[in-house]
């Protein structure tokens, strides 16, 4: 492989009405960087054309590559496929729905050329996104900070460039339950932010519903920050002392009064109270327990079913084999 100096890693999936408009942008920016650059797409098991039209450009243009999973495996495990093929010195991951601009990417090679390991994108306002959307992801990204010792920028996502010392460690973390912009805040290195007015899609619908948002928040407060196990232990042990002095009240009252202790309604009430309590608590608990599950099975992150636009090495072979690259 010869030598590249930026690799641009774009995640796709169901991207058929927008993937001709991104590729332009995006060639039309790294064409005027004057270096040497990949466009490297990572089919996430789309079902409609986009495999077709990536097939179809890197047939054309020796700069596109397109490696497609054997079925979705998600967006985070997307850009980690990305990160383990890519070849750059820079390297850098965009969404393919052109609601984060492709013309920053000159501003972060500047902000690198000046010594920055990482150069991340801050929204300051979200164009075309519902009041929910906008409120739900601002209050997880102040719980995520509030929640972790670990310094994850507010109103960041994956739009971001990095050095190649950089992906070389995050090529490193294999965990299952991926939040990349979270581990790459957990790396450390020289970081700097740039701000930018995050546009509407330019076509489709959204890759990330409601449910898949959970997701996503469950796994980076699950993977930096233990404060809900915490909350666990706090919570039970204040559930056990407000019980206690409960029952001392009622056996007082029995005992040394001739008041009449309340009947079933009351003691159905509290019982439920406290069920709901404990059963919240055990979610908790079982949400880390099965992500230490994950873990435990070693399964590789992703299973490739084809590439194009460049060849597998016999490393990258090798390392498939035994499961720690895909």
């Amino acid at each position: 492989m010869k030598d590249v100096k930026y690799s641009i890693i774009i995640p796709v999936f169901n991207e058929e009405a927008v993937i001709r408009q991104t590729y332009q942008r995006l060639k039309s920016v790294m064409d005027s960087t004057g270096g040497s650059y990949e466009l490297l797409f990572v089919n996430d098991g789309s079902k409609d054309r986009t495999e077709d039209c990536l097939i179809y450009l890197s047939e054309r243009d020796e700069t596109v590559k397109l490696i497609n999973f054997s079925r979705n495996f998600g967006h985070q495990i997307a850009i980690s496929a990305g990160m383990d093929y890519a070849h750059g010195e820079a390297v850098v991951i965009i969404d393919a729905d052109l609601q984060d601009p492709p013309e920053l990417i000159l501003l972060m090679i500047e902000k690198w050329m000046e010594g920055f390991d990482v150069v991340y994108a801050k929204r300051t306002s979200r164009k075309g996104e519902s009041f929910f959307k906008k409120k739900s992801a601002s209050l997880f990204y102040r719980t995520l900070r509030n929640m972790t010792e670990i310094d994850i920028p507010l109103d960041t996502g994956d739009f971001r460039l990095m050095d190649r010392k950089v992906v070389d460690q995050l090529k490193t973390l294999r965990e299952k339950n991926r939040f990349v912009r979270g581990l790459s805040s957990w790396v450390g290195f020289r970081q700097t932010a740039i701000e930018y007015e995050r546009d509407e899609r330019a076509a489709g619908e959204t890759k990330y519903p409601l449910k898949k948002m959970l997701k996503l928040s469950m796994d980076g407060i699950t993977s930096f920050s233990y404060k809900p196990l915490k909350l666990a232990s706090y919570t039970g042990g204040l559930l056990a002392v407000t019980g206690f002095i409960y029952m001392a009240i009622v056996f007082y009252l029995k005992i040394f009064t001739k008041q009449i202790v309340s009947g079933w309604a009351s003691i159905i009430i509290i019982q439920l109270f406290f069920s709901s309590i404990v059963l919240v608590l055990l979610g908790i608990i079982g949400e880390y327990i099965g992500r230490i599950y994950d873990e435990t099975k070693n399964r590789p992150l992703y299973v490739v079913r084809d590439i194009y636009g460049m060849q597998r090495s016999e490393k990258n072979v090798q390392k498939q084999v035994k499961g720690n690259i895909i």
